[in-house]
């Protein structure tokens, strides 16, 4: 065969490129993630299929490696995971008018009903019918190419890159948890938890304008990731519940102010028990991580200092305002990304044991 699809004895022949079939990260067992092909289904007139190019490791991704399950959630069968996620467009849709092929983008990985009562009211992310990526049944996004509604595809600014369009799903945890608490250039923040998630809320908090941020966590390390974050106070803690007074008063010494909200990035009977009593009267605690689904905390002593407690649960409408924190460079998330892999079965499977380890490693990226 000669150039331009000419045979040799002159015969002009139409030659299809060979697309390569799809393929994705299955979780098909505990700690059992294969490589095997992911059939796409067709894309509708709003939708985009897009070439995944960067997914990071979320902690529920550890926890259904581990145990197949994730709060209420229980994998019964082989599931596609991975949710944060960035790519570039390959095709679209008829109706699709804002993107086309070549566009890099973030995606949102959560798909809403758009008609229930939360969804219509705008808090979509509480549509009791969400699918949401990685969460089962629904799969997840570490593939080579996934379909997805354009409207949660967002566009990267020049400036942006893949990996940090892949960290706009994590941030938004912060940034979502900043709106719920009303956080602002008066508020003083306290954050429960050096994890990624922690850290995130660190960034946002910083971006949402509050004066002084103070973090708690156990990890010197994590502790002194934060503080080189932005965080302008730390203090390490412990597990033991007795230690719980003298380490609010530590807290409470070290934000140099009262503490108007708190958020709680793990989840355990102590942190929370932390954030309450170190909140003031009339402050927030935001529950951020669900690390246990049943806690025993001082409710009745924070009742009466009218501490609110809020929720907080994945988040809404906060990808344009976190790609332009980092277009801005209001929010550098760079520092995050300590691991990076590519996308072989082993490779897959040392990205999510590094993960699972911690210790320095905060965010493990794939790039595909």
């Amino acid at each position: 065969m000669g150039k331009g699809g000419q045979s040799c004895n002159g015969m002009v022949r139409d030659v299809k490129p060979v697309e390569k079939e799809n393929m994705a990260a299955w979780l098909v067992d505990v700690n059992t993630i294969k490589i095997l092909p992911f059939k796409l289904p067709t894309i509708g007139p709003n939708d985009v299929q897009i070439r995944i190019k960067a997914v990071g490791i979320c902690g529920s991704d550890v926890h259904y490696l581990k145990t197949m399950k994730c709060a209420d959630f229980e994998v019964k069968e082989p599931m596609v995971i991975g949710h944060q996620c960035a790519g570039i467009v390959d095709k679209v849709g008829s109706e699709v008018k804002h993107l086309v092929p070549g566009d890099r983008v973030a995606v949102e990985p959560g798909i809403s009903c758009a008609h229930c009562q939360q969804c219509k009211g705008g808090r979509y992310n509480l549509c009791p019918d969400m699918k949401f990526f990685a969460t089962p049944p629904v799969h997840g996004a570490l593939a080579n190419q996934i379909v997805d509604p354009a409207d949660l595809c967002f566009k990267l600014p020049e400036n942006v890159s893949l990996e940090e369009g892949a960290m706009c799903e994590p941030l938004s945890v912060g940034v979502h948890a900043c709106r719920r608490a009303n956080v602002g250039p008066e508020t003083t923040v306290l954050i429960v938890g050096a994890g990624p998630i922690g850290l995130v809320s660190v960034l946002a908090a910083r971006a949402f304008g509050a004066p002084r941020i103070v973090i708690v966590d156990m990890d010197s390390k994590r502790l002194a990731v934060a503080k080189s974050l932005g965080a302008d106070g730390t203090v390490k803690v412990s597990r033991k519940m007795e230690d719980l007074d003298d380490e609010v008063a530590k807290i409470k010494e070290t934000m140099g102010a009262e503490v108007d909200v708190t958020f709680d990035c793990v989840g355990f009977n102590k942190t929370m028990s932390t954030g309450l009593n170190a909140t003031r009267p009339g402050g927030k605690v935001c529950l951020v991580g669900m690390g246990h689904s049943m806690m025993t905390v001082p409710l009745t002593a924070a009742a009466a200092r009218e501490v609110d407690v809020v929720g907080v649960f994945r988040c809404k409408n906060t990808w344009p305002l976190c790609l332009e924190f980092l277009r801005s460079g209001k929010i550098d998330v760079k520092p995050l990304i300590t691991h990076r892999f590519g996308f072989t079965e082993k490779e897959v499977e040392e990205a999510f044991a590094t993960s699972a380890r911690g210790g320095d490693a905060i965010k493990v990226m794939f790039n595909l």
